[in-house]
C-alpha cells in the first residue's frame, strides 16, 4: 500500500469536490434514496468534512507523527470494523486508523451507509490497487475487531468476539454546559450541534446545562420529515402523560437532568455551580461522548459548532484507536 499520509490526502483532495458532478450527485442521490434519513445537503457536508478536517497531508502527517510506534516494524493483522450507520460515513475514521496503523481492513458496513462505504472504498481502490481492504464474508478469520452500534449490539459483540482482542463501543450522547452570557452566533452553532444529521450522531448534543435563570434561545433549522414526525408522536405522547413541555415547533424542549430517550426531544437542567456540572459529567461518563462548552474544563470539550466536526486526535468514546492497534503488535 502506498504511505498512508500521501494515500488519504489524495482521496481527501477527490472527496473536496463531492457533488460538484453528476457521477457523485448519482451517489448523493442513490445514498439518500437508501436511507431516508440521509438528506442530500447532509450527505455533502459529511465527506466535505471529513475531507476538510481529516484528510489533509500538513493534519495526517501532524497525527500519525505522534505514534513512534508505527515507525517501528508492524506485523499485519486482519482487523474486522463493524461499522454503525446512523450517519454519513461515520464508520471511515476507524477504516483510516486501521489502514494508517499498517493493518488490513476487513470492513463490515452498516446496510444504512452502504452507498457511501463503498463509494470510498472504490476511490481508494482507484488511487491504490494495492490497498488492504476487503468486505467481511462471515465466517472470515478475523485477529481483532473494532465494532460500534448500540447498547444491545454492544453487548452481542463482547459474547460473539470475546476470544479476540476488541474495541467495542455502545450508545452515548452529547452535552452543553452554557454560561448564560452566550451570543446570538454561539446560540445558532450550538443549534448546528443539536440537530445536524437529525440529532443521530453520538455527538448530537441532546442535554443543555443552564445557569438558574437563564432561558434556552434556540431557533429550529428545518428538519427531516422523519425526524417531523418523531416530533408529532413525541408531543402527543408527553400531552397524553401531562407532562410539561416548551415546543419548538419540530422538537419539544423537557427540564430533566437525563439523557433524553426520544430522539425530537431535548433536555434542559439548571445548575447553580459550575461544580455540579462537572460531578455530574464524572458521574456519567460512560454515557458521553463530547462536550460542548466555553465556561467549563472537559477532556472531550469542544467549542459550539464544532460537535460535528470531529478532529483526528478526537477519539469516540476517548479511546485511541491507534494505540489500541499498536498493542496487537505485541
Amino acid at each position: 500500500m502506498k504511505n498512508a499520509v500521501s494515500l488519504f490526502s489524495e482521496l481527501g483532495a477527490r472527496l473536496r469536490e463531492f457533488g460538484d458532478d453528476d457521477a457523485t450527485r448519482r451517489v448523493v442521490a442513490a445514498a439518500h434514496a437508501a436511507n431516508g434519513w440521509f438528506l442530500p445537503e447532509e450527505i455533502v457536508r459529511a465527506v466535505r468534512t471529513l475531507a476538510d478536517g481529516m484528510l489533509r497531508r500538513e493534519r495526517l502527517e501532524a497525527w500519525l507523527g505522534a505514534y513512534p510506534a508505527l515507525r517501528t516494524r508492524i506485523i499485519p493483522r486482519r482487523v474486522l470494523v463493524v461499522m454503525a450507520g446512523n450517519i454519513p460515513l461515520v464508520g471511515f475514521f476507524d477504516l483510516l486508523c486501521v489502514l494508517a496503523g499498517g493493518h488490513r481492513c476487513l470492513i463490515k458496513p452498516s446496510a444504512k451507509d452502504r452507498v457511501l462505504m463503498e463509494y470510498v472504498v472504490r476511490q481508494l481502490r482507484e488511487l491504490d490497487p494495492s490497498v488492504p481492504i476487503e468486505y467481511y464474508e462471515p465466517g472470515s478469520p478475523v485477529d481483532a475487531v473494532i465494532a460500534t452500534g448500540s447498547d444491545n449490539a454492544n453487548r452481542y459483540f463482547r459474547t460473539h468476539y470475546a476470544g479476540i482482542p476488541s474495541l467495542l463501543r455502545g450508545s452515548r450522547q452529547s452535552v452543553a454546559v452554557l454560561s448564560g452570557a452566550e451570543t446570538p452566533e454561539q446560540w445558532a452553532a450550538l443549534s448546528d450541534d443539536i440537530w445536524a444529521y437529525s440529532g443521530l450522531g453520538c455527538r448530537s448534543v441532546s442535554l443543555l446545562f443552564l445557569p438558574r435563570g437563564a432561558e434556552p434561545i434556540l431557533e429550529m433549522p428545518p428538519v427531516n420529515n422523519k425526524y417531523k414526525n418523531n416530533y408529532i408522536q413525541q408531543k402527543a405522547l408527553l400531552e397524553m402523560q401531562g407532562r410539561p413541555f416548551v415546543d419548538l415547533g419540530s422538537a419539544l424542549l423537557i427540564e430533566q437532568r437525563a439523557f433524553p430517550n426520544a430522539l425530537s426531544c431535548i433536555a434542559f437542567t439548571y445548575y447553580d455551580a459550575l461544580e455540579e456540572v462537572s460531578s455530574w459529567l464524572s458521574e456519567h461518563d460512560a454515557e458521553l461522548q463530547c462536550v460542548v462548552s466555553e465556561c467549563l474544563v472537559h477532556s472531550r470539550r469542544v467549542a459550539f459548532g464544532c460537535a460535528q466536526a470531529p478532529e483526528l486526535t478526537d477519539y469516540p468514546d476517548d479511546r485511541d484507536v491507534l494505540a489500541w492497534l499498536a498493542t496487537l503488535n505485541g
